[in-house]
C-alpha cells in the first residue's frame, strides 16, 4: 500500500501566475473533458467493460468545493451528469444499511456524477459530532473499502478529493459569506461549529487518508488557498485519470 497523503503534506502557497493563463488552461482542461465524456457515454459494450465516472468530494467548509464542482460540471453534456449533494440521512434512508444511499446514486455505465460530500461522512462529521458509535465508524473505513473495490472493479472510476484552506483563509471567507447577500446562504451554525472541531476534523481526515487512501482508489489533497489553483488541479487529476481508464 502507497504512503497516505497527511494535510500537513498540502502546499497552501500555490497560485496560478495569471487571470489569462487560468482561462486559457480552464478551457483547455474542460474541452478535453467534454471529450472524454462523450468517449465514455458513446462506448459500445462489447469493447469491453465500459467505465462510469465517480468524482468525490470533500474537505473543509470553504475551501472551494461548490466553485471546483462548477468548473468540472460547467462544459459537459448536462444528459450526462449529476452532481448528487449529500446532507442528513432521511428517515427512509435510516431503515437501510448506512452506504445504501450512495450505493443507489452510483452512476450508471457511461455516466459521470459527482458527490458534494460523500461516505466519508460516516468518519468524518458522524465521527466528530458522535452521530455513529465508535465501533461503527471504526468498522466503516472496511465497508468503504470494499465498497469502492466493488464499484471499480466493476469499471466506475473513482477520483476522490480533498480540498483544503489554512484557519485564516477559511475565517476570511465565512466573514465574506456573511457580508454578500448572495452568499449568505452559505454561511450558518453549523459552520461556526465545524470550526471551532477544527483540530478534531483534520485528525478525522488524517485517519480516514490513511485507511482508505490505496494505489488503485487514491485520495488526491489539493490546495484551495487559491482557488482557481484548485479548479484547474481538479480538471486536471479527473481528465488524467479518466484519461488512463478509456485507454485500459
Amino acid at each position: 500500500m502507497p504512503r497516505a497523503p497527511r494535510l500537513s503534506d498540502i502546499d497552501l502557497s500555490i497560485r496560478v501566475a495569471a487571470d489569462e493563463a487560468y482561462k486559457r488552461r480552464l478551457r483547455r482542461q474542460q474541452l478535453e473533458l467534454l471529450r472524454l465524456g462523450n468517449l465514455l457515454r458513446d462506448r459500445k459494450a462489447h469493447e469491453g467493460p465500459c467505465p462510469a465516472l465517480c468524482v468525490v468530494f470533500e474537505g473543509v467548509d470553504a475551501a472551494g468545493k461548490g466553485g471546483a464542482i462548477r468548473r468540472l460540471t460547467g462544459r459537459l453534456d448536462p444528459r450526462g451528469f449529476r452532481v448528487v449533494p449529500i446532507g442528513p440521512p432521511s428517515e427512509e434512508e435510516l431503515a437501510h444499511h448506512w452506504l445504501w444511499r450512495f450505493a443507489s446514486r452510483m452512476p450508471k455505465r457511461g455516466e459521470v456524477v459527482v458527490f458534494d460530500r460523500s461516505w466519508y461522512g460516516r468518519v468524518l462529521v458522524e465521527r466528530v459530532e458522535r452521530l455513529a458509535k465508535p465501533k461503527e465508524w471504526h468498522r466503516a473505513y472496511k465497508e468503504i473499502r470494499a465498497f469502492e473495490t466493488m464499484h471499480a472493479k466493476a469499471g466506475v472510476v473513482i477520483v476522490k478529493f480533498w480540498l483544503h484552506v489554512s484557519s485564516a483563509e477559511q475565517l476570511r471567507r465565512f466573514r465574506e459569506r456573511e457580508r454578500d447577500p448572495f452568499k449568505e446562504y452559505k454561511i450558518g451554525p453549523e459552520d461556526w461549529r465545524n470550526r471551532r472541531n477544527r483540530r478534531k476534523y483534520d485528525r478525522a481526515a488524517d485517519d480516514m487518508f490513511r485507511k482508505t487512501h490505496t494505489k488503485a482508489l487514491p485520495w488526491s489533497l489539493v490546495s484551495g488557498e487559491d482557488k482557481q489553483h484548485a479548479r484547474l488541479e481538479v480538471l486536471r487529476t479527473v481528465v488524467r485519470r479518466l484519461q488512463e481508464a478509456l485507454k485500459r
